[in-house]
């Protein structure tokens, strides 16, 4: 079988760093999209952060938000063009940082959006500052001597945060190795697949690799996914609102 690339991917030119997991959260949501028949009707919503160069990376319908304010947004443009598929695409420092409160209040209304977050430990594009989901000792560019939970707190885990809360979908996977990112997009095709039934706020969120921030190889910054960051951020479906 002969592999093809999504024709909604670009390769003429793209921002990201060698080894960098978004590539492969931008080819698994445009092989969703193609497979769903909804290319051409996707409309995305990215940060200003290292999403945003999904511009340069997809042909979807783009809009770039304000920073940490994607799923605002995406609420926003769903209410707007209610017939289309809707998604934010954004990292764990906004969503969890900057936009929490639109993250939060999002969940709580049960918005029928769909949000997928790439959780790689850190602020990417400003510098590898620390973030909620820093671990414990995590050396980054504001904690050069490892981050102290006493000061900054445990490394924050949406599943507890929304545990309670009625959501549509919540799931994480990994983009670390070849059956994860499988399980990945399985994850990434249900939650569209719940959003375009109407059944309301469906949040992916997906461990990647960030070797330049990291100050890692790639091949170490994917294991340290299995190695590390799973211990605090397990993988699996948490919520599904249709199964309960």
């Amino acid at each position: 079988m002969k592999l093809k690339a999504p024709d909604t991917v670009t390769f003429t030119q793209s921002g990201f760093c060698p080894g960098c997991g978004h590539g492969l959260a931008v080819r698994i949501i445009a092989e969703v999209m193609e497979e769903m028949g909804l290319s051409e009707k996707l409309l995305a919503i990215v940060d200003v952060a290292c999403g945003s160069l999904n511009i340069d990376s997809w042909r979807f319908d783009t809009i770039m938000a304000a920073h940490g304010r994607p799923i605002a947004t995406a609420v926003g443009v769903k209410k707007v063009r209610p017939e289309n598929p809707v998604m934010a695409y954004i990292g764990d420092g906004a969503a969890y940082s900057i936009g929490m409160a639109e993250t939060m209040h999002t969940a709580i209304r049960n918005d029928n959006v769909v949000a997928i977050v790439i959780n790689n430990s850190l602020y990417g594009m400003t510098g590898g500052q620390c973030a909620p989901t820093s671990l414990p000792g995590q050396k980054t560019t504001s904690t050069p001597r490892g981050k102290d939970p006493k000061k900054c707190g445990m490394p924050f885990n949406i599943v507890d945060a929304f545990s309670g809360l009625d959501i549509a979908y919540l799931s994480r996977g990994a983009l670390s190795d070849p059956a994860n990112i499988n399980k990945s997009k399985k994850m990434v095709r249900k939650a569209f697949e719940k959003h375009m039934a109407g059944e309301g706020f469906c949040l992916v969120e997906l461990l990647s690799p960030c070797p330049t921030n990291l100050n890692m190889t790639p091949v170490k910054s994917v294991e340290r996914i299995s190695n590390e960051m799973e211990k605090y951020f397990p993988l699996g479906e948490f919520k599904d609102k249709k199964e309960e």
